[in-house]
């Protein structure tokens, strides 16, 4: 899957080299603006890992690169109606 989590950081430490070309650094602004827009993706992930985590769903996100069970401390999904 692509846009995962992975590519965010990929794309982060892509602009951080870009901003430190010393040839043809990036324009602030537009790191600038690259960054505010991982910071929402971030923000949207910790709500998918709240949302995930009050539905009981530990498999459900394609953001992560690993399923959320194989993480420590991680309990089984709960079973809904059972």
């Amino acid at each position: 899957m692509r846009n995962t989590l992975t590519d965010l950081r990929n794309h982060l430490f892509e602009t951080i080299e870009a901003l430190k070309d010393d040839e043809n650094p990036m324009p602030v602004d537009r790191a600038r603006a690259i960054s505010e827009a991982a910071g929402k993706l971030i923000e949207s992930g910790k709500m998918e890992l709240q949302y995930l985590d009050l539905m009981g769903d530990r498999e459900a996100s394609k953001f992560f690169d690993t399923p959320l069970l194989a993480l420590p401390g991680n309990r089984p999904a709960r079973q809904v109606g059972g």
